[in-house]
């Protein structure tokens, strides 16, 4: 049994863990990721999770959460910029699954509805039927994003909570994406009508950084924002009838296997 399965499947381990998913420990934990001695774990870091430091702009690196959120050249990561493609905004490992009746059912992971997840009953509403993009971002993962189209992006709204991992053993036994702090924005897209796009922190910091909080145009591929060090999610909602899911898309969603997938890629096909 490994450490995370300790916390979040025996008696013991949960009431270690409530702790662990505060914000007050984040709050520590982000204060030393942001401090110049972190600059220690970056090396290991790199070994571990096997990153080729080719590929990203590293000149200013002053702190391991400097280091996590590096940017990447951005010939590694083109934009299509075809306007019936539906981009993945991040890279990470994606599910998709269709919302019915106000709920999203995943396999082996827990149920959550909507409403619970944006806490506005109107909004979630005109969901239903849609699809509910689930993308995790590990911790080898590129952890900077994109917004998916062009269009008009309303003021951000912010929901704390907790910091559970966001890793399966944790999604299996509570509905962490209705749980966890999160903020999203209410987008009108050029090509894909109404969108939402979420991000979800997650244990040990996982901290929100957004570029834009306020209502503003947005263009498609340009940085939404980032994580700092912690696992984390992105949620795109989109409504029934405005897209197509690409056939690997289709398959996975069949399967309830996750999907690598890279920002600015195409995953599905606007309708």
């Amino acid at each position: 049994m490994d450490s995370l399965e300790f916390l979040y499947k025996t008696k013991i381990g949960r009431i270690v863990l409530r702790p662990l998913i505060s914000r007050p420990v984040s709050a520590l934990s982000g204060a030393f990721l942001d401090s110049g001695i972190s600059k220690i774990l970056i090396p290991y870091f790199v070994r571990k999770n096997g990153i080729n430091t080719a590929d990203y702009r590293l000149e200013g690196i002053s702190s391991f959460n400097d280091f996590f959120c590096r940017k990447i050249y951005e010939r590694l990561r083109p934009i299509s910029r075809i306007s019936e493609d539906f981009i993945s905004p991040c890279d990470g490992l994606l599910k998709v699954n269709r919302i019915k009746d106000g709920m999203v059912i995943p396999v082996k992971q827990s149920v959550f509805t909507i409403e619970e997840l944006l806490h506005d009953k109107k909004l979630a509403k005109s969901f239903d039927g849609g699809y509910c993009m689930v993308f995790r971002l590990c911790v080898n993962h590129y952890h900077r994003y994109s917004y998916i189209d062009s269009g008009f992006k309303y003021k951000n709204r912010v929901i704390k909570g907790f910091y559970h991992t966001v890793r399966p053993v944790a999604l299996a036994e509570y509905p962490v994406f209705v749980q966890n702090s999160r903020e999203y924005a209410v987008i009108d897209t050029d090509n894909f009508g109404r969108c939402v796009q979420m991000e979800v922190g997650a244990m040990l910091v996982g901290r929100i950084v957004n570029e834009e909080k306020n209502s503003c145009m947005v263009v498609r591929g340009e940085e939404k924002g980032h994580f700092e060090y912690g696992g984390s999610t992105i949620i795109v909602l989109v409504k029934k009838g405005k897209i197509q899911l690409n056939s690997s898309v289709k398959n996975s969603m069949i399967s309830g296997e996750e999907l690598p997938v890279r920002m600015g890629e195409t995953i599905a096909k606007k309708l």
